[in-house]
């Protein structure tokens, strides 16, 4: 079976608590262009008090649901792209499921870092292409402020939090609005970026030692293998699509560091224009930053649908997600 599939609405929430560089200046050594011009980050939004990642993906999970028009209860599956959601389980996709009334839904979670959305593509596509489905909901959603060290100003400063979600169904006019995924895995350099799980021993047995539980990230290394490797994935996965890099509209890249962001402009031969980066504003909100972009990118109309667009992620594991989609009119 080879089922199309329709990109049917899409939608974000971010925390409305901003921290500026400048603020950041006050509790580490930096400023304001130490880390533009390493970064391209301006701002963040992060979680205050109570609020939770759990609060965002619903939000962005609503938002994605009024666009595509579907009924959360024939909602087949919820996919949760969240490596640091609130709970371990519950599943993130499972508290979701609970608050939108998607009661039909079956719901898991997947940790692929900060290319969790397009894993999930990749799986959602599988599923409704075999038939094992027709309406799946992915949210992309990452409390990742708790889990920095607020000392460590080469990390902490990177990142934000933020949510994303897309709604997938059959396509009722045959079109087809993934025309391709590629997923890719380095375990062996899985130690460029590591969070330790908290939980000691049995107190029967030897105890272990302490671990630190904060984002540890080795920047240069990931650097230099994201720049390396995924232009590559990136043509690869176009050529699986049937479409010419230069038939392609936009590139909307993690955003993880403008620097890399430039780097594969470049290396792809990318007009600006056609390459969306909210990093100033938003900086790294792990797997929510692509769609994020995107949502983003259409209500201000830096994207103009319909329209083709290459998806590139690169996260912990290390993993790489790319795909190629059609992007409809309406559906942000």
């Amino acid at each position: 079976m080879n089922i199309p599939i329709k990109i049917a609405g899409i939608g974000f929430n971010v925390p409305k608590t901003v921290i500026t560089n400048d603020d950041l200046s006050k509790i580490l050594d930096t400023s304001d262009e130490w880390i533009k011009t390493r970064t391209g980050i301006e701002k963040r939004h992060v979680l205050s008090g109570n609020e939770t990642a759990v609060q965002m993906g619903i939000e962005a999970g609503k938002k994605a649901l009024l666009k595509s028009g579907i009924n959360p209860k024939e909602i087949d599956y919820i996919i949760a792209a969240a490596s640091f959601g609130t709970h371990i389980y519950p599943s993130t996709a499972c508290e979701i499921q609970a608050a939108i009334g998607a009661d039909n839904a079956a719901c898991f979670d997947i940790t692929a870092a900060c290319s969790g959305l397009i894993y999930g593509l990749g799986i959602a596509r599988a599923f409704i292409k075999s038939g094992t489905a027709k309406n799946i909901l992915i949210v992309a959603t990452d409390a990742v402020s708790r889990c920095v060290d607020w000392t460590d100003r080469t990390t902490s400063v990177l990142f934000g939090d933020g949510a994303g979600a897309v709604m997938l169904t059959v396509s009722d006019d045959d079109q087809d609005d993934i025309l391709a995924v590629e997923l890719k895995a380095d375990g062996k350099y899985g130690n460029f970026i590591q969070m330790a799980t908290p939980g000691k021993n049995c107190p029967i047995v030897e105890q272990n030692e302490e671990k630190n539980t904060f984002v540890k990230m080795n920047g240069k290394e990931v650097y230099k293998y994201v720049v390396t490797k995924l232009p590559t994935y990136i043509e690869e996965c176009v050529e699986k699509s049937g479409l010419k890099l230069s038939e392609i509209d936009y590139l909307v890249p993690h955003q993880a560091n403008l620097r890399i962001i430039e780097a594969l402009e470049q290396r792809l031969d990318f007009d600006a224009d056609h390459v969306i980066s909210n990093i100033q504003e938003y900086a790294n909100t792990s797997a929510a930053s692509i769609p994020i972009a995107i949502t983003e990118a259409i209500q201000s109309g830096k994207i103009k649908t319909p329209c083709s667009a290459i998806l590139t992620g690169f996260g912990a594991g290390m993993t790489v997600g790319t795909a190629v989609v059609r992007l409809r009119e309406g559906i942000a």
